[in-house]
């Protein structure tokens, strides 16, 4: 489809909806109209607001039709029902403090700077050992984290569900849903958790609140340099290969390969990109632009790369399973 004029002037304010939905959420505006339709006058001293600012807001939320207004009383809108009141199943809202944090809004105004750098111009970034940011990964992102866990869990059950036991490591592992996942799929597994300290005290709420911390333990560190144990039926990579160079991508799979036993399973999950044009599949192309702003080499790989790294570290091809979102899993045997 043609790009008009009015798309590019869309794109040249698209900030001003991020803002809105996140100072919605913020200032717990959908939980209060959970309740039913409110004024903006009677809203503003429950949540501590401005009338005025209230006004604003809410017929602001009503033009990118987050609410309804009907006379001068606001409602929630279907969508923002469903998945932007933090009581409701499919509550998606604390993803504001991890897709439109500061973090990476601080990150992206040096997108210039990064582009003429060929990487991140940041004293402070993703690389960063014990970065803060990876704490409210890890508290919030549980809720996209959970439907493509459930992939992954899928497309092992054939293989998994036959072994009497089953050590999984899982690096990096943020909020640790990839791994407690399949643990609660597989009453047989035991489930080791490697990130940085900061994080890991974060990861093991998830294990509690998922009923298998009796089955995990805890390794802190950093995923390239810190003595792995094993040996291990399934190393998971979720979200992080993004980071590096396919390079360094290679590194990080040979070392998941030494600790992995022959037959186990080493699972990717990331954005890939194909031999098709960005526009046809644009969300692996726009996240590597964060990584331009947040690493020194980091961007989305294509599956023949990390079919490339799977060989070389003594892998079979990779199995690609799609999930609702950009991601894909990736699953490969160990020769």
């Amino acid at each position: 489809m043609t790009l008009t004029r009015r798309d590019i002037n869309d794109m040249m304010q698209a900030y001003k909806k991020t803002s809105l939905l996140r100072t919605g959420v913020e200032l717990g505006v959908f939980d209060a109209l959970a309740a039913g339709p409110a004024t903006a006058g009677g809203l503003a001293p429950k949540l501590g607001i401005h009338p005025r600012g209230a006004r604003i807001l809410l017929d602001a939320l009503t033009a990118i039709r987050l609410t309804d207004r009907t006379g001068e009383h606001f409602s929630l809108t279907p969508a923002a029902a469903d998945h932007l009141v933090s009581t409701r199943p499919d509550y998606l809202g604390g993803m504001v403090k991890v897709m439109s944090s500061d973090w990476e809004w601080d990150a992206l105004r040096d997108l210039s700077a990064a582009v003429r750098a060929g990487g991140t111009v940041l004293d402070v970034h993703a690389e960063t050992p014990e970065y803060t940011y990876w704490e409210d990964f890890a508290a919030y992102a549980t809720k996209v984290a959970q439907p493509t866990a459930e992939v992954m869990a899928e497309a092992l059950a054939p293989w998994t569900k036959e072994r009497a036991e089953l050590d999984i490591l899982d690096v990096a592992c943020g909020h640790g849903v990839y791994g407690y996942t399949l643990a609660q799929h597989n009453p047989q597994a035991a489930v080791t958790s490697l990130d940085w300290p900061n994080v890991l005290a974060v990861t093991e709420k998830h294990a509690e609140r998922l009923g298998v911390r009796d089955r995990a333990s805890f390794l802190p560190g950093d995923m390239f340099t810190t003595d792995l144990g094993g040996p291990y039926d399934v190393a998971l990579l979720t979200n992080v290969t993004h980071h590096f160079s396919e390079e360094r991508v290679h590194e990080l799979v040979a070392r998941l390969g030494s600790v992995v036993k022959p037959g186990g399973r080493l699972v990717i999950v990331g954005f890939t990109t194909g031999d098709e044009s960005p526009a046809l599949d644009p969300a692996p192309y726009l996240f590597s632009v964060l990584m331009l702003v947040w690493t020194f080499q980091g961007e989305s790989h294509s599956v023949a790369a990390y079919n490339r790294a799977l060989a070389a570290a003594g892998f079979g091809p990779a199995t690609v399973h799609p999930t609702d979102l950009p991601f894909r899993v990736l699953v490969a045997e160990k020769g």
